[in-house]
C-alpha cells in the first residue's frame, strides 16, 4: 500500500481534494443556513480552503506532477479542477503560468505588477478573468436557484471562490514577489519564515514561494520538505 502511494500519490491527493470539495458543497447547498450559528462562517472558510487546493492542484499539473508521465490523465486532471474553480480554462492558464516562471517579476511576467496591491489585483484579474467565465458563473447561478436556496449559492459555492482568488493572490503571487531582489536571488521571490501548519492553511505550503521557483517539479506537498532543506533563509 505504502508503495502503490507512492507511486500514485499525486492522483490520490487531487481525487482527495475533488472528492472532499463536491461532497462538501453538495452538504452545504443542502444545510440549513444560520446566520447567527459560527459553523455556518467556518463552513465557508473550509469552502474557501478546498476552491484553493483545487486550484493548486490545477497548477501542479501544469507542471506535470499530478500524474508524472501520464500526460493525458495530468491534463484531465488540470483541466477538471481549474474548471471546477469558477470556470477557469486550464488551455489558457497553462502558458501564461510558464511565461510567470520564464520572466518572473519582468514585463513579461503576466503575474505581475509594479503597482501596490489594489493595482495589482486589478492586473492579475485582467489576466486570468474572463468575460465567458463571467458568463458561465451567472448562468450556473441561475440554474443552482432552481434546486437550492440562494443563500447556500452565494455562501458555499460563489463566495468561497471569490475569497479563494484574493488567497492565492495575496499568498502565492503578490506576497512572494512583491519589492526588489538582488543578484543573489535568481527566482526574486520571498518565502514565508518556516511554519508548516500556515503555509498549509494559508496557501498550500505555496508561502514557501522560493522553494516552488528553485524546484517547480516538486508537487506542493513536498514543498514543506524542501523548506526544511532549505532552512528557508530566502528573504
Amino acid at each position: 500500500m505504502s508503495l502503490f502511494f507512492r507511486k500514485h500519490a499525486g492522483i490520490i491527493i487531487a481525487l482527495l481534494i475533488l472528492v472532499a470539495w463536491g461532497s462538501l458543497l453538495w452538504f452545504l447547498l443542502h444545510w440549513q443556513v444560520s446566520f447567527l450559528s459560527p459553523l455556518t462562517y467556518a463552513a465557508v472558510l473550509v469552502m474557501m480552503h478546498l476552491y484553493t487546493g483545487l486550484f493548486i492542484t490545477a497548477h501542479d499539473a501544469m507542471h506535470g506532477v499530478v500524474a508524472p508521465g501520464k500526460k493525458w490523465l495530468n491534463t484531465a486532471i488540470g483541466t477538471l479542477t481549474a474548471g471546477l474553480f469558477a470556470f477557469n480554462y486550464y488551455g489558457r492558464l497553462y502558458p501564461k503560468h510558464h511565461l510567470h516562471h520564464r520572466h518572473v517579476a519582468t514585463d513579461q511576467d503576466p503575474d505581475y505588477h509594479g503597482g501596490n496591491f489594489f493595482l495589482w489585483f486589478l492586473s492579475f484579474a485582467r489576466q486570468y478573468i474572463t468575460v465567458l467565465q463571467v458568463l458561465l458563473m451567472a448562468a450556473t447561478f441561475n440554474l443552482l436557484q432552481l434546486w437550492f436556496p440562494v443563500e447556500n449559492i452565494i455562501l458555499f459555492w460563489m463566495l468561497p471562490a471569490v475569497l479563494a482568488t484574493f488567497q492565492l493572490f495575496y499568498f502565492g503571487t503578490y506576497l512572494p514577489h512583491r519589492g526588489e531582489y538582488g543578484s543573489d536571488n535568481p527566482h526574486k521571490s520571498s518565502t514565508q519564515s518556516r511554519n508548516h501548519l500556515w503555509a498549509f492553511l494559508s496557501c498550500y505550503f505555496f508561502g514557501y514561494h522560493y522553494e516552488h521557483h528553485d524546484k517547480p517539479y516538486l508537487p506542493w506537498w513536498k514543498l514543506y520538505q524542501e523548506k526544511d532543506r532549505f532552512k528557508g533563509n530566502h528573504q
